[in-house]
């Protein structure tokens, strides 16, 4: 009875061909990511001034198919490469993130009084400032490199986690079970452990999967600003920045990270609308 929900919801999903194709393809970006040694066809950082600029489906010794950058860097091994680091990147600030926000929103949730209140107020503020503008702000403060994106990016995106699972305490703990278990002697502690966080695994992942593109696109623009990780490092971001002045000689260097970055996110949301739609019945439209 426990797997046969799960089991219709996957059988449904592949009646589905643009969430196969998004899945299929998120698959494949994870695999190579953490297979990109292996993957790519040339190291990410090995520079030849004769490949300067080099045209796209026209190979040669050091190049592959998507042409090479101002440097003569491989484009393709760059991308390659670059997805470690953008995922990396990505999925470590969104762990913090949610972390952060679940935390804080079980607390805002159990705890009715005026430090619940507080947190809440100052989600209220952070959430009116957008986040690309807090992390630049942050960034600004701490200095870039990869920790510091990760950690500036995670204290970025707390708040979502944060009001609905306050949101899911407040409905929960009215619940007759829930008022029973504490009418035995149940902690705070043990009714968050035992009947809030498992009702709200559901909605936390769905805002996970919508906030790693987010992140994504974050990360990209620190970098793109010179304000991500060390420079040299291959990410998607910075590459698009080291094509900005030669869009119109060579279009190449920037339109194919920032088609995987579109690929990506694209992918993401379609995967985190179907989880959505898994959550919450009824506002499935397929």
């Amino acid at each position: 009875m426990s797997l046969s929900r799960p089991l219709k919801q996957i059988r449904t999903a592949f009646r589905h061909p643009i969430l196969v194709l998004s899945s299929i393809f998120l698959v494949f970006a994870i695999v190579c990511a953490l297979a990109a040694p292996y993957v790519a066809p040339f190291d990410p950082n090995l520079q030849a001034l004769e490949n300067r600029l080099a045209p796209p489906l026209m190979p040669r010794n050091g190049v592959s198919f998507l042409g090479a950058d101002p440097l003569g860097r491989d484009i393709l091994s760059r991308v390659i490469f670059g997805s470690r680091v953008s995922l990396a990147v990505a999925a470590s600030a969104v762990l913090l993130a949610g972390t952060i926000g679940v935390v804080l929103g079980l607390i805002a949730g159990l705890t009715d009084g005026p430090f619940g209140a507080a947190i809440m107020r100052v989600a209220d503020i952070q959430f009116s400032v957008p986040t690309l503008v807090l992390a630049l702000a942050l960034v600004a403060v701490v200095g870039p490199g990869l920790l510091n994106i990760i950690v500036v990016l995670g204290v970025s995106g707390w708040v979502p986690y944060a009001r609905v699972m306050r949101a899911q305490v407040l409905v929960i703990k009215k619940q007759e079970y829930v008022e029973a278990a504490r009418a035995l002697g149940a902690s705070d502690l043990r009714v968050a452990r035992r009947h809030v966080l498992p009702n709200a695994v559901g909605v936390v992942a769905v805002i996970a999967a919508v906030q790693m593109a987010h992140m994504m696109i974050s990360e990209a623009s620190l970098s793109f600003l010179g304000l991500g990780v060390p420079p040299g490092t291959a990410t998607w971001g910075a590459m698009i920045a080291d094509g900005r002045n030669y869009l119109y000689t060579a279009w190449w260097v920037s339109t194919f990270p920032g088609l995987t970055i579109v690929l990506v996110v694209v992918a993401l949301n379609v995967v985190g609308d179907w989880l959505s739609d898994i959550a919450n019945p009824a506002l499935r439209d397929w």
